[in-house]
């Protein structure tokens, strides 16, 4: 009776598949990224290997056994080339989804009164946004539609000033309309605004009701650079590449995703629990 493949024997075949795989793409980049996919779905993947893990004195294979499998994985993998692209995508969910966990706390505890929408949420979409940014302008309607449509979802907005020197000037005076408990209308001024220049700053300050004196001050305050530092260190903590940047749950989104894609995220969230 022929022994059952070890685990060893599994990650051997991997090592063939990834060889294979290699030479398709032509890439080392590609390398690195497929190889711990594709091994994880080995180890993970079948009763094989259940067994390997389970049995830890099982006896190795014979070689005309091990070359059939590694046959039949290879040959399975290069006539469906297809499953490639999903295993990657996982393999990147699952990371991000790690990458959130461990810096939750952080992500949906807002700068003061930095947030809208639910007292008591039952999920929390996170928005990391620069008032440069055309596309976290344009996500704006969606962001306010999403809280109309969600009694239950709160959102929380980290100042993320990245595209120009303006930026972090604009940020400034949103964190003191969030110390004021006027951020919301400060957020919407500032969109509507068009620009970060410090005159459309400070007509936004105006129209949100922020002490004109305060504002214009806050522009150059130097106190909050650590705060909006720290919003720069979690978004690359995350792997997030730019704004906007939003979190719902254990997925991560980058750029102007719509409202159909949050709206599915928060409602995944929400199922979760």
């Amino acid at each position: 009776m022929t022994d059952r493949p070890t685990l060893k024997t599994i990650l051997r075949a991997g090592g063939v598949i990834l060889s294979a795989l290699t030479t398709r793409t032509g890439t080392r980049t590609r390398r690195r990224l497929v190889a711990p996919t594709l091994i994880a779905m080995l180890v993970t993947g079948g009763a094989a290997v259940a067994y390997a893990a389970a049995d830890s004195e099982s006896k190795a294979v014979a070689a005309t056994d091990r070359a059939a499998i590694e046959a039949i994985v290879r040959d399975y993998i290069l006539e469906h080339p297809e499953i490639i692209p999903e295993a990657v995508k996982r393999l990147q969910a699952r990371e991000a989804a790690a990458k959130i966990d461990e810096n939750r706390a952080e992500l949906e505890t807002p700068y003061k009164g930095a947030w809208e929408g639910a007292e008591r949420p039952r999920v929390t979409l996170v928005a990391f946004m620069d008032y440069a940014c055309g596309y976290c302008r344009a996500s704006l309607p969606d962001l306010q539609r999403l809280v109309k449509d969600n009694p239950d979802l709160r959102i929380v907005y980290h100042e993320l000033p990245v595209i120009t020197q303006g930026s972090a000037g604009a940020a400034k005076v949103s964190m003191l309309a969030a110390e004021a408990g006027k951020f919301t209308s400060f957020h919407q001024a500032m969109y509507a605004a068009g620009g970060v220049e410090s005159d459309l700053v400070l007509k936004a300050a105006a129209k949100a009701g922020l002490d004109a004196a305060q504002a214009k001050a806050a522009l150059g305050d130097s106190s909050r650079d650590e705060a909006l530092m720290g919003n720069i260190r979690l978004a690359q903590a995350l792997g997030g590449e730019g704004t906007p940047l939003f979190v719902v749950g254990d997925e991560m989104f980058n750029g102007q995703v719509g409202y159909d894609v949050l709206k599915a995220a928060i409602q995944k969230a929400r199922d979760k629990g």
